[in-house]
């Protein structure tokens, strides 16, 4: 510490000594949303606008310090918390909250990094806009974590990530220069468009401090259905009738397997869970899916019922209930969302967040599933995930009667080998929506082409040569 106390000083000066924090619990930011591994940080330094970002950052440049920029800290790859060195600072962005334009004939909003998603979906539908952005972690991820990561979610099908949703971010440089590109422009074919090199690379280029975001109109009405499909091929199936009875009104399809719904209904009691009457060998899946239509409350439900009756008789739904109501539709959605919060409820897990051609998932869950009982038997398998857009929570749960740290201490390499193996067969991608951080960055080594990370290491000596910003994640130098 003493070694760094002229830098720590001039932290105080520029944002305030209420926000340089070195002393007393850190452990919020420095402890991993998974709490698998707590780094410990030479300080959390809290900056409140993007003038005190940039001057921070040229002070740790300065002083040789790295930096790691943090949101939410909502992240499953331990990437935005610090190493066990006590040499890096953590740049929290949580000051830096304001919503600082709303543009509606433009449909756009532009909002600072450390704006909470939530605060950010119900500011828009105030204004009479519909902000499509919508995961489990909402209520304490930020935007900028969400822009860091290229965040999911359950609207992709119709929306895209994170990615498709921006048009326009600012930066601070690993140099402390700041970068202003909120132009919101739909068209801009002025040479590299350097948004997309700061979207989804976790922190490792610069700091994101704002952005400006799609927003849509709101949907005259939206319904949700809760369907028992009688396999994965019979989702996939559904799917397919779904677009066409829906086609853009389709904006979510979430498959949930019936082992992960049992640890919904074990750990949270109080939710009704439907179809737990129809036994799991008929219906080992069920399905979540959402139609927002921009006519009428009449238009959804008719091409509703007309996709329920086609997909009956085509036998790919068993049975299905439709939300009558907001409260309804929420209690269906709150299913999907709990089932990561009750896998955490039953201990420790070892997670994959593939992504796979749609087409090719059901034999891909029938091959690793296969694969997985004959190498590890009694292993249970939590598989739920975005089947819309093939990204698939493919997780695995020790055995009921095996110490759960001992299992993912010994099984967790072996089980994510045969996994991404798999996973490399069939052309898909170790991670969908998670990134990489520290977690995933050697198995990226392994599964990413070397023209490629060559290209990655290219981009990150280029714009981070002395390599401090949030070093040792996503990219081997």
């Amino acid at each position: 510490m003493t070694e760094h106390t002229e830098l720590l000083n001039q932290l105080r000066t520029v944002v305030g000594e209420a926000n340089v924090l070195t002393e007393g619990d850190l452990g919020a930011w420095e402890w991993d949303w998974r709490k698998r591994e707590r780094g410990h940080a030479l300080a959390v330094v809290r900056p409140a606008s993007t003038e005190q970002v940039a001057t921070v950052v040229r002070a740790c440049v300065q002083g040789g310090v790295s930096m790691v920029p943090q949101g939410g800290n909502t992240g499953m790859v331990v990437g935005s918390t610090p190493d066990a060195s006590g040499t890096q600072v953590v740049l929290s962005l949580t000051r830096m909250n304001q919503i600082r334009k709303m543009d509606a004939a433009n449909l756009t909003v532009t909002v600072e990094a450390g704006c909470v998603l939530q605060n950010l979906q119900e500011a828009c539908e105030k204004a009479g806009f519909l902000f499509p952005l919508s995961l489990a972690a909402e209520g304490s991820c930020t935007i900028g974590g969400n822009l860091g990561t290229n965040a999911g979610g359950t609207q992709v099908v119709r929306y895209g990530n994170t990615r498709e949703l921006c048009l326009g971010l600012e930066v601070v440089t690993a140099q402390g220069e700041i970068w202003s590109g909120l132009t919101g422009l739909r068209k801009d074919n002025t040479g590299y468009d350097l948004r997309h090199l700061f979207i989804g690379s976790e922190g490792t280029l610069g700091v994101i401090t704002a952005a400006t975001m799609k927003l849509y109109p709101l949907p005259a009405s939206t319904l949700t259905t809760f369907a028992a499909v009688p396999s994965l091929d019979a989702a996939v199936q559904l799917l397919g009738l779904a677009h066409q009875h829906l086609s853009s009104g389709l904006t979510g399809f979430e498959v949930m397997g019936r082992f992960a719904l049992s640890l919904v209904v074990k750990h949270f009691p109080q939710q009704r869970v439907p179809f737990q009457e129809i036994r799991e060998s008929d219906a080992p899946y069920c399905v979540v899916l959402e139609n927002s239509d921009h006519d009428s409350e009449a238009h959804a439900r008719a091409q509703f019922e007309k996709l329920l009756e086609s997909a009956i008789e085509a036998g790919c739904v068993l049975d299905a209930v439709v939300a009558e109501n907001i409260a309804q539709a929420r209690q269906l959605w709150h299913i999907r969302e709990s089932i990561p919060l009750a896998q955490a409820q039953e201990g420790l897990n070892i997670k994959h967040d593939i992504s796979i051609a749609v087409s090719r998932i059901p034999q891909f869950v029938a091959d690793m599933d296969a694969a997985l009982e004959a190498a590890f038997p009694g292993v249970r398998l939590v598989n739920y995930g975005h089947l819309g857009d093939g990204n698939l929570h493919y997780n695995v749960q020790a055995p009921s009667n095996a110490d759960a740290e001992e299992f993912l201490k010994t099984k967790e390499k072996p089980i994510n080998a045969l996994v991404y193996a798999s996973v490399d067969q069939y052309n898909g991608s170790i991670s969908a929506e998670h990134g990489i951080g520290s977690l995933k960055r050697e198995k990226l080594q392994e599964h990413k082409s070397p023209v490629a990370l060559g290209l990655m290491r290219s981009i990150k000596l280029a714009l981070d040569p002395q390599n401090l910003m949030n070093p040792g994640r996503v990219i081997r130098l």
